[in-house]
C-alpha cells in the first residue's frame, strides 16, 4: 500500500506525463505545417521534439509506477519527480525551438543561436537527465536497516 504523498506524487507524475504526452501528439500539427512548407521549420528537429515529448512522457510514467519501490520519503520523492518533469518538457521546447532556428545545436562554434541551443540542451536536459536517471536507479538499492 503506498502513502498519501507517494500517491500525491503519482498523481502528479501521471498529470505531467499526460500534459507532455498532449504536447507531442500536438506537435505533429507542426511537423505537418514544416512538412507542407507552411511554416520555416527543420522537418527532422520538429521530428525529434515530437519523439521527445512521446518518450519523456513515457519516462515520466514509469518513475511514477515504480515511485513505491523506492527508498526515497517524501521530499525525495518530489525531487526525483521534479528532476525528471523539468528536462523532459525543456528537452521538447528547446528542440521546437532549435526546429525553428535550424540549428544542430549538438556542437559548439557554429552560430550564436547554435550555441544558445547547444547551452540550453546542455543545461536543462542533458546534465540533469543524466542525474535523474542515476537517482532513480539508486533509488531502487534497498534502505539501510
Amino acid at each position: 500500500m503506498t502513502s498519501d504523498r507517494t500517491s500525491d506524487v503519482q498523481r502528479q507524475l501521471a498529470l505531467s506525463g499526460a500534459v507532455l504526452l498532449l504536447l507531442g501528439l500536438l506537435t505533429g500539427f507542426y511537423i505537418s505545417a514544416a512538412m507542407g512548407q507552411r511554416i520555416d521549420v527543420d522537418v527532422h528537429s520538429a521530428v525529434a521534439a515530437h519523439l521527445n515529448a512521446l518518450l519523456g512522457a513515457f519516462w515520466i510514467f514509469g518513475l511514477g509506477w515504480t515511485l513505491p519501490m523506492l527508498r526515497y520519503g517524501p521530499l525525495g520523492q518530489r525531487r526525483l519527480a521534479l528532476a525528471v518533469v523539468v528536462p523532459n518538457y525543456a528537452n521538447w521546447l528547446i528542440t521546437c525551438i532549435k526546429a525553428a532556428l535550424r540549428v544542430a545545436g549538438v556542437d559548439a562554434g557554429l552560430s550564436f543561436a547554435n550555441n544558445a541551443v547547444l547551452a540550453g540542451l546542455t543545461i536543462f536536459v542533458v546534465l540533469p537527465s543524466l542525474a535523474a536517471a542515476v537517482a532513480w536507479i539508486a533509488g531502487f538499492r534497498h534502505r539501510a536497516n
